[in-house]
């Protein structure tokens, strides 16, 4: 049986051995060394019998590719294929804070070539009110940005940078209508400015929707992934494992501004929609109704206010009635004014689809074209009334 005491002999005897060396003038033995000792040594070495960091030591052969697992492998083609089509964006402004004295404010994000003529894809609020913007490309060299088109309301921008067609990887557009909750997704960009980092997760949820930056609209068919997204990351892809752009990386859910395991992405059936026509004209022009604010009440929505001549008002329709009226207080009399919303029109439905919410009924309306018909249901002292309107242009 080994005695318990087995440590502190072996040292005994090796402190006894290190005087006996001094009093000889001869090298110090080494302390001895168990089997299992050995064993760890050999497998830190990589290689039986040898150490790290000696003069001439046999390193370990690299993995091969048979060596990875095959989600290893899908990882690295997805990387390898598209990296090179992400885009780090550095932009600066002059921050609009009062006490900031015009200090100038700077901002990243990322981005993505879509064409060979230097067009990038980007989230519109990586670059919001921006008056400089520079474009990293995977070389490492910089061009200077120019806007091309934004649209706000689906927080989608183009840029453009005179870089040869040489040095432009424009990644392949993949399909976002028949994605599925589970599916394996990569996002690639430039978190926190550490350039073309690559997450993987998965397909949270679909169908999302998430405010816009601006107004009261919002942003649909929103794609929900647990892939980490973190500031930095907003305008760089959404890919599939056939390495395809299914989405545009746009925000997330965080208390901390960090990632907390909820991002969201723009599908990229709705870039497809709308980055045409920012290139071919710079702006997205939308059908307007003329229709500036409605209440949501159990039956419908009643019209809140109308915009003057717009084409809601030359159809007929009413909003709320403005009264006047005045009031005695003592030898004093006030006059004043209120609206009277039981004489504004209520919209139960929009083309025989029914509205119960200001989104759904944008959803409709938006639909449309300019110049376009729109048939609105609604209900006026007591009676249901189709009022057709004709919807006119606007951003």
């Amino acid at each position: 049986m080994v005695s318990k005491y087995f440590l502190p002999c072996v040292f005994s005897a090796f402190l006894g051995a290190v005087l006996a060396a001094v009093l000889a003038d001869r090298p110090i033995a080494e302390p001895p060394v168990s089997a299992q000792e050995q064993d760890a040594a050999t497998v830190a070495a990589g290689q039986p019998g040898l150490g790290l960091g000696l003069p001439g030591e046999l390193l370990p052969e690299p993995l091969s590719p048979e060596d990875l697992t095959p989600e290893e492998r899908v990882n690295i083609a997805v990387y390898e294929a598209v990296n090179r089509s992400v885009v780090n964006i550095a932009t600066r402004s002059v921050s609009a804070r009062l006490y900031s004295l015009g200090a100038i404010a700077e901002g990243e994000g990322s981005g993505t070539v879509i064409d060979r003529q230097g067009h990038v894809l980007t989230n519109f609020h990586v670059i919001d009110g921006a008056r400089e913007i520079q474009v990293t490309l995977y070389d490492g060299k910089t061009y200077e940005g120019q806007l091309v088109g934004v649209d706000p309301a689906s927080d989608i921008a183009v840029l453009k940078i005179d870089a040869p067609a040489a040095s432009l990887v424009p990644v392949v557009f993949g399909n976002s209508t028949h994605l599925l909750v589970g599916q394996r997704v990569y996002a690639i960009g430039n978190p926190f400015g550490l350039e073309r980092t690559l997450s993987t997760g998965i397909i949270s949820s679909l169908n999302r929707t998430i405010p816009s930056r601006r107004g009261q609209r919002t942003i649909k068919s929103i794609i929900q992934i647990d892939a980490a997204i973190n500031p930095g990351n907003s305008g760089g892809p959404l890919l599939d494992s056939k390495s395809r752009m299914i989405g545009m990386n746009t925000a997330i859910a965080s208390k901390t501004g960090e990632s907390a395991g909820v991002g969201f992405a723009i599908p990229v059936s709705t870039i497809g929609r709308i980055v045409p026509e920012l290139i071919r004209s710079g702006r997205i022009v939308r059908p307007e109704i003329g229709i500036a604010q409605v209440y949501k009440v159990d039956r419908g929505l009643l019209i809140a206010s109308l915009i003057p001549g717009g084409p809601a008002e030359q159809a007929g329709l009413k909003g709320p009635q403005i009264v006047r009226q005045r009031r005695r207080q003592g030898p004093f009399v006030y006059e004043y004014t209120t609206r009277d919303r039981t004489a504004a029109d209520l919209i139960v439905a929009v083309d025989g689809q029914p509205v119960k919410t200001g989104d759904g009924f944008l959803t409709i309306v938006e639909s449309k074209k300019p110049g376009e018909e729109v048939t609105l249901t609604i209900v006026r002292d007591g009676k249901r009334l189709d009022v057709p309107v004709r919807l006119a242009a606007s951003e």
